[in-house]
């Protein structure tokens, strides 16, 4: 039965593979009808890819760590490329759905060099333009992270507590293209920040604890006046949660399952909540995400901060009475235009919102999933600074 679960999801994606890149080779290669040698060239080059990304992402999970990577890197950035070339093209296929309306309705045949013509130029240029737009989202996703500064009011919290400031790290994602590096960079501009409390909301890791526990272990250099909270996210889910779930506070970060921790601070009280990922009761009952436990007891006139990997969890949160709910997990849609499939996911899709008497921050994340890229948005730590309403 696992082998089958494990070649039911590669089939499927080596099936979408094909459909994909044979629809891809139509428009950009063979309407095109590049002169020979380079026609042969493309279309094997489809062909390779078309197998060999499927072929790839099996291997990164297969392969040596050292080995790993690389493939990864190949696989993933053709991925990202791949997704823009098709969204550069699904707009042609309305021209040529408006062109072939007009030759119907006008009896018009376009000479066959015309034809030809137009679909050069435009193969060319959605790829050039596609290749531009790739090397742009990896050095906008790969370079140093931007702190982002967000001011949110909260309703009963104390005059002493006013400018209590949060660091907030987000769908990290440490993997196969992110490793030690990109994370002890983050620790340094984290650390820069002089922070009150840092809270990790999710989707850390994308593997194991043997394969990424070295990459990680610089979190435990992550310094803040009243510690490092972390809860889960669907990635950790599965990459072997309950590893990670020992791992995690041996760097000293406290791990809220369902669970509350009251701060009694010079200036005030604040409690600070933790919640398992929303999909996290597909593990099993004991996993499921449960807010009414974590805020049971508490008392009404503290106000509550609350870490959730998701968004959705903040209609719940509102009529429970949470002042304030942390959330990552949708990377604002990573690569443009994503970020509106997002929206039927979920209404919160990056930004401050409010919702009844929450506020909710959604982060757009502060490394990224998949593709090594960021195109029309941006990564961050947010530094959330809490005021009296």
């Amino acid at each position: 039965m696992s082998m089958l679960s494990a070649l039911i999801p590669a089939i499927l994606i080596t099936g979408l593979s094909l459909l994909v890149h044979r629809w891809l080779w139509l428009r950009l290669v063979r309407d095109a009808a590049f002169p020979e040698p380079w026609n042969r060239l493309f279309t094997a080059a489809f062909g390779l890819l078309a197998l060999g990304m499927p072929a790839g992402m099996i291997a990164t999970f297969l392969l040596p760590r050292g080995s790993a990577g690389p493939v990864a890197w190949a696989v993933y950035l053709w991925m990202g490329w791949l997704f823009l070339l098709m969204t550069l093209t699904i707009p042609l296929e309305l021209v040529r759905l408006g062109w072939w309306t007009r030759r119907r309705l006008t009896h018009a045949l376009p000479s066959p060099e015309r034809r030809q013509l137009v679909a050069r130029v435009l193969s060319v240029g959605v790829g050039a333009v596609g290749a531009g737009a790739t090397a742009f989202g990896v050095g906008r996703a790969t370079g140093a992270v931007p702190v982002r500064q967000v001011r949110i009011p909260v309703k009963g919290l104390s005059p002493g507590l006013s400018g209590f400031r949060i660091a907030l790290l987000t769908d990290v994602h440490v993997g196969p293209t992110i490793r030690r590096p990109f994370v002890e960079r983050l620790v340094e501009q984290t650390n820069a920040l002089e922070p009150d409390l840092i809270a990790v909301t999710g989707d850390l890791v994308d593997g194991s604890v043997a394969n990424l526990g070295d990459d990680v272990r610089p979190f435990e250099n992550l310094r803040a006046k009243h510690g490092v909270y972390f809860v889960t996210g669907n990635h950790e889910y599965i990459s072997g949660v309950e590893e990670w779930l020992r791992f995690l506070p041996t760097l000293g970060w406290r791990v809220l399952q369902n669970e509350r921790v009251r701060l009694d601070l010079p200036g005030g009280a604040l409690d600070v909540a933790g919640v398992n990922d929303y999909s996290a009761g597909r593990q099993g009952p004991a996993h499921a995400p449960n807010l009414p436990r974590a805020l049971e007891g508490r008392d009404p006139a503290v106000p509550v901060l609350l870490l959730a990997h998701q968004p959705r969890a903040a209609d719940e949160a509102a009529r429970l009475g949470v002042n304030v709910q942390l959330s990552g997990h949708t990377h604002d849609g990573q690569i443009w235009p994503f970020r509106y499939a997002v929206r039927l996911t979920t209404p919160y899709v990056v930004g401050l919102h409010t919702v009844g008497d929450l506020q909710l921050y959604v982060s757009p994340g502060t490394g990224y999933w998949g593709p090594p890229m960021r195109v029309g948005t941006q990564a961050e730590i947010t530094e959330v600074e809490l005021v009296p309403a």
